[in-house]
């Protein structure tokens, strides 16, 4: 029952101090159990590791991927089942090829080679995209399922050993005081849980084979993409080469020169370009003097002394609640949610907006 719970957790804690400060002697656990830990430990971290540095790799922008999985989280709220994908940096290259491609105009050359160019980009964000779902499907998620399920059972059972054997090493110290059976029963306990840590953790070193193909799936992956990548820009050099060599072939069309009109500049003999250096220098009374505006150094430091900040890039807001803005806009800073996003009011509006897009002028004050 509860009650006994309870007194058997404070008895634990009790042992467990015993141990830290008077030096109690513990129930050493054996040679063969603590290498076998110890290997499953460096095993448990590996896969985390590398199932963190995998996305890192995969999705580099730290402010997209934050914005990602903000996103995501709230189409899950919503109940929304399609969630929009990673920003690929391919893909943002080709949009503004694409722009600027078309408003030269595709039949001029260099505006043709843009869209070109911009297309080839596209292509290759898609094929990153594959690559995206590739190795999510064949290498992310069964390591997911790793930490999700083996990783936390070995967790569960080492804290439970670690439990028992607290339990047997304060009733054996009351050896004498207690019935033999109680003893007994700690005993038991405490070699059951020592087996159960044991049989996960080995569970765990046995499916290295399983995680050596996932491994290989992942370098598949890599070679499909790398594959066709190949592909796109071998065609796209191709297609670029044709164009210079078009137009070297081409001659240049000569500009003729519009004659330009010619106009009487003449002066009389006694001007000096409109100017007479004999005429008084107009004089102006004291107090109508001419006054230049000019900011004080005071006025100027009020004016900076609300927490803003300076948008280095445009930005252009993708879902409700985000703030646009334009390259050079001043950003009244109004909170900072996370490491990765601040709110703040341009323009009459107020909203989220990525901390790397911006640069702080003056800090918000804590």
């Amino acid at each position: 029952n509860s009650i006994s719970s309870v007194k058997k957790k404070t008895q634990q804690q009790h042992y467990m101090m015993s141990e830290k400060v008077g030096g109690a002697e513990g129930t050493k656990l054996d040679e063969d159990f603590k290498d076998l830990e110890r290997k499953a430990d460096v095993t448990s971290k590996a896969i985390s590791d590398v199932l963190c540095k995998t996305t890192e790799y995969l999705q580099p922008n730290p402010a997209s991927r934050a914005r990602l999985t903000m996103v995501n989280t709230m189409s899950k709220m919503r109940g929304q089942v399609k969630s929009p994908g990673y920003p690929q940096a391919e893909g943002l290259l080709g949009e503004c090829m694409l722009k600027y491609g078309r408003d030269m105009g595709e039949d001029t050359n260099f505006g043709g080679a843009l869209v070109e160019m911009g297309e080839a980009m596209k292509r290759l964000a898609e094929v990153k995209d594959s690559l995206d779902i590739d190795v999510k499907q064949n290498f992310i998620d069964p390591f997911q399922t790793i930490i999700d399920k083996d990783l936390k059972d070995i967790q569960h059972y080492l804290k439970k050993l670690e439990g028992r054997r607290l339990d047997y090493d304060y009733r054996k110290k009351r050896q004498g005081k207690i019935p033999d059976e109680e003893l007994r029963l700690a005993a038991e306990k405490f070699e059951e849980s020592k087996e159960a840590a044991e049989t996960s953790m080995q569970n765990l070193l046995d499916t290295d084979v399983e995680q050596v193909s996932q491994l290989t799936a992942l370098v598949e992956s890599q070679l499909q993409f790398h594959r066709q990548s190949m592909e796109v820009l071998e065609e796209l050099a191709q297609r670029m080469r044709e164009r210079v060599n078009e137009a070297q072939s081409q001659p240049r069309q000569k500009r003729i020169p519009v004659s330009r009109p010619s106009f009487d500049c003449s002066e009389p003999d006694d001007s000096n370009g409109g100017w007479n250096p004999s005429a008084a220098p107009p004089s102006y009374p004291s107090a109508a003097a001419p006054s230049f505006n000019r900011t004080s150094s005071r006025q100027k430091r009020n004016s900076t002394d609300q927490p803003c900040c300076k948008a280095l890039y445009d930005f252009e807001p993708e879902n409700d609640g985000e703030l646009g803005f334009c390259e050079g806009d001043v950003i009244t800073l109004t909170n900072q949610i996370d490491e990765n996003w601040f709110e703040g009011t341009v323009h009459g509006q107020t909203g989220l907006f990525p901390c790397s897009y911006v640069e702080v002028m003056v800090p918000l004050r804590h």
